[in-house]
């Protein structure tokens, strides 16, 4: 089992609404690929909220982690550019995501939870990020942990408050191996059209993203993320004592470079089925 802590909302993009939020779209992309998966996170009752959890639903998630309010469902405005890459705005104060207190985290999570991830907005509005800050220090040492931060500048409190450009004079890869000096057992940095960069203990890794014809990207690094954790899955490696040898992370970064650009080709983010994929 994998608990995606974080948000839900609203992507309102030039042409459509659609269903959004780094968390709400792991935790889709997660269960689609057959891996079992709780919501844990802050839904409105409004419309919208209601979207969002039938979505959930529909997909599989399980929803016994997520709690319900009136505050009205959070809103991301989305930009697209010739290439399909999204940029955004957020419309967050007194909307649900902010407002997930510690309170709504249960006492402990089901012993058979191996992973936790959280990310994006959540590490940013507030109490939610205190909220995620304190469920890490608790679980951390029970569970894997995995951390997008996926910056959105436009979302960053005044005055900063949140450290994302931890090493802005280094390469990605040269600042991908000084975070795993800090202790992670493994750092992947995604590289869009390019593919994708792995370090861990066992080595590096870099992989190529296959071709294809871009709808958009929204979605995208968030299915990225829920396919490495679903190869963990599948390959017994999804325990905090993770490991992996440079051909076990070489594969792991391709399926999920698969599962990615299989997103991209879609509007909106549409993770893909593990049925979708062919893959060996």
């Amino acid at each position: 089992m994998v608990v995606v802590c974080g948000e839900a909302l609203i992507d309102r993009l030039p042409t459509a609404d659609s269903a959004g939020g780094g968390p709400f779209t792991t935790a889709r992309a997660l269960a689609r690929l057959g891996i079992p998966t709780q919501f844990l996170g802050r839904l409105s009752t409004d419309a919208f909220g209601r979207q969002l959890r039938d979505l959930l639903e529909a997909d599989g998630v399980d929803l016994s982690l997520t709690s319900f309010g009136p505050e009205p469902t959070t809103m991301a405005m989305a930009d697209l550019d010739r290439d399909g890459h999204a940029a955004y705005r957020f419309v967050a104060d007194g909307t649900s995501v902010p407002n997930l207190t510690p309170q709504m985290v249960p006492a402990s999570l089901s012993p058979d939870v191996s992973a936790l991830h959280v990310g994006t907005l959540g590490l940013v509005f507030e109490p939610v990020a205190t909220t995620i800050a304190g469920l890490v220090e608790r679980e951390y040492k029970n569970v894997l942990v995995m951390v997008d931060p996926n910056l959105r500048p436009s979302a960053l409190p005044q005055g900063g408050g949140y450290r994302a450009w931890l090493y802005p004079e280094l390469d990605l890869q040269s600042a991908a191996r000084a975070l795993l000096a800090r202790g992670p057992a493994l750092v992947v940095v995604t590289l869009g059209s390019e593919g994708a960069f792995g370090v861990c203990s066992g080595g590096e890794v870099r992989v190529a993203a296959p071709a294809v014809d871009v709808v958009d990207t929204i979605g995208a690094g968030d299915a990225f993320g829920a396919a490495l954790l679903a190869w963990l899955s599948d390959h017994n490696r999804l325990n905090r004592g993770l490991h992996l040898d440079r051909d076990e992370l070489r594969a792991a970064l391709e399926f999920a470079c698969l599962v990615a650009s299989i997103t991209c080709t879609r509007a909106g983010a549409d993770p893909p089925w593990r049925t979708e994929l062919n893959y060996a």
